[in-house]
């Protein structure tokens, strides 16, 4: 089963849009996980059990573990082993590399690690996304227009008529020969998602921005849907993992993830009718 088939079928199982990114930052944790042997660990098993039957992916930044050394690593490995096989897992590592570096890079995060999935940077070309590429069960979300303020430095410069984030869309396109290309449009940009999904009706997007970066949910949906309300992948992080900062922080998560799921489905009705 390729990446995106598989991505679609647990959407409608899901009925769920929704993927929860796991930047644990331990000094933003509840206090009281602290005396904990292990409480990012500790933290991140509580916002799974709550909220896993809320979400179609969850998507652990590489960068908040790799700053805790091999401490951190270790903690990764642990949390991907918490995430039911239903779920979809996404490596946002954003790496991007010469060719032989790219290989490394996949074999890591996909047979070592085993994320489904992983975003990554297309600014080397083709040769630095191909080894992601490789496997049809394994995805690859390539950063084209992403949600930060600074993606309007290079990512809008025109190239020829066209400016640069819609050349990597256009790139994407013909590297999908095996069903598991993926892009990265950020929520703060829903005219360009919405020109982006007429180019591309079938491949997932990943949309973050949504909550701290001030992204609206249903123009992201309404924009960033397929023609059967599939393939938006909408990320939340802070907004949802520190809802609470007391001990009730898992409870506040799922409270804001179920709020926003069915703000989703409402809006994905109100598209079909």
């Amino acid at each position: 089963m390729t990446f995106t088939q598989r991505l679609r079928n647990i959407q409608s199982k899901q009925n769920s849009l929704l993927c929860i990114g796991l930047d644990v930052d331990i000094d933003k944790i509840p206090p009281h996980l602290l005396s904990m042997e292990n409480p990012v660990l500790g933290f991140n098993r509580q916002i799974i059990d709550a909220t896993h039957d809320l979400v179609c992916a969850y998507k652990p930044n590489l960068a908040f573990y790799e700053a805790m050394g091999k401490d951190g690593f270790a903690i990764l490995r642990e949390t991907l082993k918490l995430i039911p096989k239903s779920i979809l897992t996404i490596g946002d590592g954003k790496r991007g590399d010469i060719g032989n570096t790219a290989e490394r890079y996949a074999k890591s995060l996909f047979d070592d690690f085993g994320f489904d999935s992983v975003t990554v940077n297309p600014y080397m070309g083709f040769d630095s996304v191909e080894p992601f590429l490789a496997n049809p069960e394994k995805g690859a979300f390539i950063l084209a227009l992403t949600s930060n303020a600074g993606s309007k430095d290079f990512q809008r410069l025109k190239v020829g008529i066209k400016p640069l984030y819609e050349k990597i869309v256009l790139a994407a396109k013909k590297w999908n020969s095996n069903q598991n290309v993926g892009l990265v449009i950020g929520a703060t940009h829903p005219k360009e998602l919405l020109r982006v999904r007429k180019i591309v009706p079938d491949i997932p997007i990943l949309i973050p921005g949504i909550g701290k970066q001030s992204g609206n949910l249903k123009s992201s949906i309404r924009c960033g849907c397929d023609k059967h309300g599939q393939l938006a992948v909408i990320n939340a992080s802070r907004s949802i993992i520190y809802a609470s900062s007391g001990k009730d922080f898992a409870e506040a998560a799922r409270t804001e993830a179920k709020k926003m799921v069915e703000e989703m489905r409402m809006t994905i009705e109100q598209l079909n009718n």
